[in-house]
């Protein structure tokens, strides 16, 4: 029976779109695996990690029969990956293989069967639907992620938190050493939710989501359970499990009379904190700031006592404040951004700083300092 047969580019961008969650050692082997399902034409692709759950479907030829079965992902991905982009290729199946065939090009794959893929048991009430642009998400996401903790005992930080409410939407993820916080204005008004998103689902969501130059007008179509999400955008459905607990109070965490302030390039002062941190000792990666009027100074050093100092000019008349920090913090944070300037607010030696950018009101990174 042939189960499909398309150009090659046309299957591996189905399959890539939900191959993300599948990982390569599994308790459960089957999970290395998508499930195909066949009606008519068209074919629907799942895969599944019990907790993350992505669907996509596509009109792939074939015999109109119905047909459903399991193969292993990624080794369909490499192979799609070796064959030429315009090449037509065809999926046969033949009791528990599958043969996929493209030109001279035969590979017989071993199957599992769909009954026992285990699909995530979906929420029977989720809320309200809205939309947002996938870019707005997107962008939100781009500017909070790298602030996400790993693996932390406290697993409520392993995870963005998202808060919508009337026409604001706020992202905000911390480490407990850091802090970020990006907001939208929307053009509606969308129904109250807070939830905390997991990494991974997190991680997905910038992989998939589209930007301005994909077309990220197209909006993405948000539901929320008690303990799980339904994301539906650009041909796709992804249903995720929610992390459960209490998010930090962000806003006692945020600054709010700093009174030493100055305003500097970020391309400038990313590009000395990167020279500065090659001398940094590899396990407290500490760099010392150091602010008086009209120049800023980095300096770091490490056990073999090598050291490293960069000096900026800056317009700055506020008060002369050494502070130490983990400067993969510091870098991550402009890494991740485009803007031209940025603000730092500092108060003294023992107070976080918060970051900000003069035109974009709603984004906000708080670091903790460090002894060095």
């Amino acid at each position: 029976m042939i189960v499909l047969k398309a150009p090659q580019e046309k299957l591996l961008g189905a399959l890539q779109a939900v191959s993300g969650i599948v990982e390569r050692r599994h308790t459960l082997p089957i999970l290395a695996n998508v499930l195909l399902r066949k009606t008519g034409g068209s074919v629907e692709f799942t895969t599944s990690d019990l907790e993350i759950q992505v669907r996509t479907s596509g009109e792939l030829g074939g015999d109109d029969a119905n047909f459903s079965t399991t193969v292993g992902a990624r080794k369909l991905i490499d192979i799609l990956r070796s064959l030429p982009n315009d090449q037509v290729v065809s999926l046969a199946a033949d009791k528990n293989k599958l043969t996929l065939t493209g030109g001279k090009s035969r590979f017989t794959l071993q199957t599992l069967p769909a009954d026992d893929f285990p699909l995530v048991n979906e929420a029977v009430d989720f809320g309200p639907a809205f939309s947002v642009p996938q870019k707005t998400l997107r962008g939100l996401i781009n500017q909070v992620h790298f602030a996400m903790a790993v693996h932390d005992i406290r697993y409520y930080l392993n995870g963005i938190l998202f808060v919508a409410e009337g026409k604001t939407l706020t992202l905000v993820a911390t480490d407990g050493h850091r802090l970020a916080l990006a907001q939208a204005t929307l053009e509606n008004d969308i129904p109250k939710q807070e939830v905390i998103l997991p990494r991974k689902t997190v991680l997905e969501l910038q992989r998939l989501l589209k930007d301005d130059k994909e077309g990220g007008d197209e909006p993405i179509e948000m539901r929320f359970a008690g303990n799980q999400a339904k994301f539906a955008f650009s041909g796709m459905e992804f249903v995720t499990k929610l992390v459960e607990g209490k998010f930090p109070d962000y806003n006692r965490v945020i600054p709010k009379h700093h009174r030493n302030h100055v305003t500097l390039g970020r391309a400038p002062l990313l590009a000395s904190l990167q020279r500065a941190a090659i001398l940094t000792s590899e396990k407290f990666k500490g760099v010392r700031v150091n602010i008086e009027p009209g120049i800023l100074r980095i300096a770091s050093s490490n056990a073999e006592q090598e050291e490293a100092k960069e000096e900026l000019e800056v317009d700055y008349g506020g008060d002369a404040i050494e502070i130490g920090f983990n400067v993969t913090y510091l870098m991550d944070a402009l890494a991740n951004m485009s803007q031209e300037m940025v603000r730092l607010e500092l108060q003294d030696t023992n107070s976080s700083v918060l970051i900000t950018v003069p035109e974009q009101a709603g984004f906000k990174y708080v670091v903790m300092p460090m002894r060095i």
